[in-house]
């Protein structure tokens, strides 16, 4: 409904524009004069309703265009805003303020200039509050010396900042930002549902963005993986255990989705709720808390100790002559002596050795009741497979 009464009011106006530019012409053509050169009676009355339509039309199929154009417009303006130090917007809006009472004071005079006047004193208007907003953000350091004299105003600049900084930070306690790779995961909607995670998950509108364009891919893993990560969005958003909000701005100077999220997650001080191995490392470097759900889930692993049975089924044949390999459900892999036999069937075998590396853990086993092997002859088969 909104959308239709702005789109009625750009028309309008720029109808009521056709109106103005009509009169400026006919002040310029004698009214007489055109209809001699044309052979018919033309009335003023009907040059405004013409222009009154022609605009009309015009600025009917410009709206969508020019509304389009504001809302990026005030996006881009919402970013830069939320990002800028108080200083700077105090010193840029002082700025503006002087710029534009001086133009008020030269507008005076252009207007009385015919036609271009009114013009001209707008551009004047604009110029002026322009350069007092670049002035007044460069020169802050300035207009605050100037008031040092007053007690609030002699905090030096970088205990100032420092404060500011710390209370941006304790504002945000509690905040933790989502991104694409854990949302679609799913499994953070469980650990939301068990109560482990307190205070707020915030979803970046960027991240909502990159799951909607997944989500509409033509590639139907894609499409598959993007529709998830909205259902577990929906899922999570209808939990009471914590609270959900959305993060409506943007770093329009940032084109890589990752790099919005680290600078967002630096700027408000909050940690990253990830799985990717990468970004994990990249958020290290930059000094960025992340809480990673991989290495959660490894935390809580069950520990499968050497002597324990375990009942699995031998999924393909290994590396080894003879040997089967099985899987857990969390994915660990099952290397089984002489296992080969049981492919497709499952089994009970019995663990020999647990080997931790960096993919993971690995679990070296033998079907129950055959001899068990030495702790070498296991090492030394599990450094042949891989």
């Amino acid at each position: 409904m909104i959308h239709r009464i702005v789109h009625v009011i750009i028309t309008l106006v720029i109808a009521s524009l056709g109106i103005f530019l009509d009169s400026i012409l006919m002040e310029i053509i004698s009214i007489e004069k055109l209809s001699a050169s044309l052979g018919i009676t033309i009335s003023l009355f009907w040059t405004y309703i013409f222009f009154f339509i022609l605009f009309g039309v015009i600025g009917f199929l410009l709206a969508p265009s020019i509304m389009k154009l504001f809302i990026g417009l005030f996006k881009w303006l919402e970013s830069k805003l939320t990002r800028a130090p108080v200083y700077d917007l105090i010193g840029g809006s002082v700025g503006v303020i002087i710029g534009l009472l001086i133009a008020r004071l030269l507008s005076g005079s252009l207007k009385d200039i015919p036609y271009v006047g009114p013009a001209l004193a707008v551009a004047i208007s604009v110029f002026l509050g322009y350069v007092g907003l670049v002035i007044g953000v460069k020169r802050k350091e300035d207009f605050f010396a100037f008031f040092s004299f007053f007690p609030k105003f002699k905090v030096e600049k970088g205990e100032k900042h420092k404060e500011s900084k710390t209370q941006t930070k304790q504002n945000n306690l509690g905040y933790k930002v989502l991104d694409t790779s854990v949302i679609i995961d799913g499994r953070i909607a469980d650990i939301v549902k068990t109560g482990f995670l307190e205070g707020v998950l915030l979803i970046p509108g960027f991240i909502l963005e990159e799951l909607r364009h997944i989500a509409d891919s033509s590639d139907m893993l894609k499409r598959n993986r993007g529709r998830r990560g909205l259902d577990i969005l929906n899922q999570i958003s209808k939990e009471s255990a914590i609270k959900v909000e959305i993060y409506e701005g943007d770093f329009e100077d940032i084109t890589e989705v990752d790099s919005k999220l680290l600078k967002l997650a630096s700027t408000m001080g909050i940690p990253i709720l990830t799985n990717d191995y990468n970004l994990n490392k990249v958020a290290e470097l930059q000094g960025i808390k992340v809480l990673n759900i991989n290495e959660l889930a490894n935390a809580v692993k069950p520990v499968v100790l050497p002597g324990e049975e375990m009942y699995v089924q031998v999924m393909k044949e290994g590396k080894e002559a003879g040997q089967g390999v099985a899987y857990l459900d969390d994915g660990t892999m099952v290397v089984i002596d002489s296992g080969r036999r049981y492919i497709g069937q499952h089994t009970t075998v019995l663990v020999t050795t647990v080997l931790q590396t960096a993919a993971g853990r690995m679990i070296f086993a033998k079907p129950k009741g055959m001899v068990e092997k030495s702790p070498e002859e296991y090492t030394h088969e599990y450094n042949a497979f891989g």
